[in-house]
């Protein structure tokens, strides 16, 4: 349950991040030429809210986790795009974040091997 709350209250505290830095967050978007930045950054934050109480509270577990996985998988790709990159500081910074996304791509994809219900689950 612990590790619930923390995995899944990441995802909660990122997606509402993307609601109160909407603008600066679709800024930076933009430069890396996302299309409708300011909605991509809604439509993630959302997502990654979903995802984060689906795993803290133990329900829609299939879909929670779907929404992590399909949203890291696109930030980490189209945000942090390290082999593009030629100014080695940019591109370590760059490589960072697309390491951390992948090892929350993977303890998401974890959690499909467990057996639901979880334990302490509202349903």
């Amino acid at each position: 349950l612990v590790g619930r709350l923390i995995f899944g209250g990441f995802f909660v505290m990122m997606g509402f991040m993307h609601g109160m830095k909407m603008s600066q967050m679709a800024q930076y978007a933009a430069s890396k030429k996302v299309p409708l930045s300011s909605l991509a950054v809604l439509g993630t934050g959302i997502l990654f809210v979903f995802g984060g109480l689906g795993v803290i509270l133990g329900i829609f577990v299939s879909w929670a986790v779907a929404a992590i996985v399909l949203n890291l998988a696109g930030i980490s790709v189209i945000m942090h795009p390290f082999w593009s990159v030629s100014d080695p500081q940019q591109k370590m910074m760059e490589q960072t974040q697309f390491l951390k996304n992948a090892a929350l791509l993977g303890a998401a994809l974890t959690l499909l091997a467990v057996a639901e219900p979880w334990a302490f689950s509202l349903f």
